[in-house]
Order: C-alpha cells, then sequence, then structure tokens
C-alpha cells in the first residue's frame, strides 16, 4: 500500500479523498515549500495542484517517489525531464479529452475577466469601497458587436467563442491545427495575421509546449488594433511579458487581463512588473491562476484521477515501477 502526500488538501473533494484513502496511507497537507521539502521523504504518490513548482530539488527529498498527480493541463510546473530520468509518472488532465468538454470553469472566468475589463469593473469596486458614487468615471464597453479573435481553437477556444457569440459579438478564430469545415458556422477562421489587427479583443487559447514559449511577442502585440484588449488565461510563459507591459505602457492596448504569468510562484508576486503595473493602473486586471479552480471543477477532476490512480496501482504496469 503506497504511501500518498496530498500537498494541498483544502476543499479536496470528499468522494476522491474517499478514494486515495482505500489505496493507502495519505498524509493532508497545506504545506508551503520547506513544509513540502520536508514531508516529501516517505511518499511515493504525490498529489498537487499549482502551489508549488516540482523540481530538482523537490525531486531529490523525494527518493521513494514513483507517481505525481495533478489535476491540470498544463504541466509547466513539474520539471517533466527530471521526471522522466527517474521514471516517475506524471497523470493529469492532459489526455482527459472527453471529460475535459464538460469543464466549463476556465471559459467562464475567461469570460468573466473580459467582461470586467470591458466594464471597468475592478475600478468601479474599488471607488465603492473608498467611499465614491460617481458612475460618469466608469463608462465601458459592451461585448455586444465586437469583434472578439480567438487564438486556439481548441477545447477552451471552442466554448470561449460560444459564449461571446451568444452576447452577439462576432467571432474569429485563428488556430493552424483546425480546418475550416471544423469550426462553428458562427466562427470565420482566418490566418492569426488576418485576426489580430481586426479584433476588438483577443483571448489566448494556446496550449503551452516548448515550441510556443514567448509564441504572443512584441510582433503580436504591435499587429493588434490601437484600443483593443487582450485575455490570457492559459499559461503566462506564451506571453513576451516586456512586450505586453510595453503595450500597455504605450497606450497601444486598451487594457489586459490576465490569470497566468510566468514563473507564477505562491508567494513573493509584489515584485513582478504588471502586478506592480496593476496596483496603479486599473486597466491591467491580474487573477491568481484561479480560471479553473471552481468547486465542481476541481471535485469533478479529483475524482477522474482518483479513479485513473486506482486503475495504475492495480494495474500489472505498477510491479515495474522503481521502489
Amino acid at each position: 500500500m503506497p504511501n500518498i502526500l496530498v500537498t494541498e488538501s483544502q476543499g479536496f473533494s470528499p468522494e476522491a479523498a474517499a478514494l486515495l484513502e482505500q489505496l493507502g496511507p495519505v498524509v493532508w497537507g497545506d504545506l508551503d515549500r520547506p513544509a513540502l521539502l520536508a514531508a516529501v521523504g516517505p511518499a511515493e504518490i504525490m498529489w498537487i495542484r499549482l502551489r508549488h513548482r516540482i523540481d530538482a530539488e523537490v525531486l531529490a527529498a523525494a527518493p521513494r517517489l514513483t507517481t505525481i498527480v495533478t489535476p491540470t493541463t498544463g504541466l509547466n510546473h513539474i520539471d517533466l525531464q527530471a521526471a522522466a530520468q527517474r521514471r516517475i509518472r506524471v497523470l493529469s488532465l492532459r489526455d482527459e479529452r472527453a471529460f475535459l468538454r464538460d469543464v466549463r470553469a476556465t471559459a467562464e472566468h475567461t469570460l468573466l475577466l473580459m467582461l470586467a475589463l470591458l466594464r471597468c469593473a475592478h475600478a468601479a469596486i474599488t471607488h465603492v469601497h473608498n467611499g465614491g458614487w460617481n458612475r460618469d468615471l466608469f463608462r465601458g464597453h459592451e461585448l455586444h458587436q465586437k469583434t472578439v479573435g480567438v487564438v486556439g481553437y481548441g477545447r477552451l477556444g471552442r466554448i470561449v467563442a460560444r459564449y461571446v457569440h451568444a452576447f452577439d459579438a462576432r467571432v474569429l478564430a485563428a488556430d493552424p491545427h483546425v480546418r475550416p469545415q471544423e469550426v462553428a458556422p458562427d466562427v470565420t477562421l482566418v490566418p492569426l495575421e488576418v485576426l489580430l489587427p481586426a479584433a476588438d479583443i483577443v483571448t489566448l487559447h494556446v496550449n503551452l509546449d516548448p515550441a510556443t514559449v514567448g509564441f504572443f511577442s512584441r510582433d503580436q502585440f504591435a499587429a493588434m488594433r490601437r484600443g483593443a484588449w487582450f485575455i490570457n488565461t492559459s499559461r503566462g510563459e506564451l506571453v513576451d511579458e516586456v512586450a505586453l507591459l510595453e503595450a500597455l505602457q504605450q497606450d497601444h492596448l486598451a487594457g489586459a487581463a490576465l490569470d497566468v504569468l510566468g514563473d507564477e510562484e505562491a508567494t513573493g508576486m509584489a515584485a513582478h512588473p504588471l502586478v506592480a503595473y496593476a496596483r496603479l493602473h486599473p486597466n491591467l486586471i491580474i487573477t491568481p491562476h484561479i480560471g479553473g479552480g471552481t468547486m465542481e471543477s476541481m471535485a469533478k477532476t479529483e475524482c477522474v484521477l482518483a479513479r485513473r490512480l486506482t486503475a495504475l496501482l492495480t494495474s500489472p504496469e505498477m510491479s515495474q515501477l522503481p521502489s
């Protein structure tokens, strides 16, 4: 019976927890980095979320580790090369395509950020908290009849496209891996170089891999329509953040909303240049990677992965894992 360490157990699904406890002894933690390094030694299975970077230091502190479980599609918080060298398996949501079609949390958060940005919601709420009540300071914009450019027409891009179309927005999509006959009738598939100058709002839904790091760079921001808005709920590493900051400072963009940043850490993000800018400029909204973190989505994903882990531990392949 393997030792299981759950590093972030707050709000863990009771159903998934019951499945894990049938597999072996579980240590339920809510660990910071030092506590993780101290606790991971006996663990054969480590269940993580997004608080920690599972790097060489963590793996060195976990000599018995055989499996990492993460309820995410992106895996940039794990040193996959180091894990592969140790023959440590990584269970994630990356291959759960059928299941993920019914997980809407990040798409809904994208729409939230889009509307909050257009309607100056953050600044208006802060104004009220400070005792103000001047509606004329916050005359925003409607999503109705805007042109929304969806960059990356995969699972999330398709859901976001449906959502914004419900607001009677015009939807363009750019994705070199999608054929015109694969898009919805109310979506127009165009090359990225056509989408960027045409869109009032650009929302990014591209998978992160070595080829897409820094994919949205200074050239892409320069190609966007002056006064457009930019949304990213995918991964921070997709974006040249220096170029984004310049586009905001030079008023080329009307605003941006981000749920992700490069080099995310659980603490110490106050010095990040975009966070520093957002403190003083309400046209940049940043949330701490909460897009996929609803009660419903986390419960669904934890149960799916707990069942996958159960299947793995009862399979003949498990006997071949290092001890």
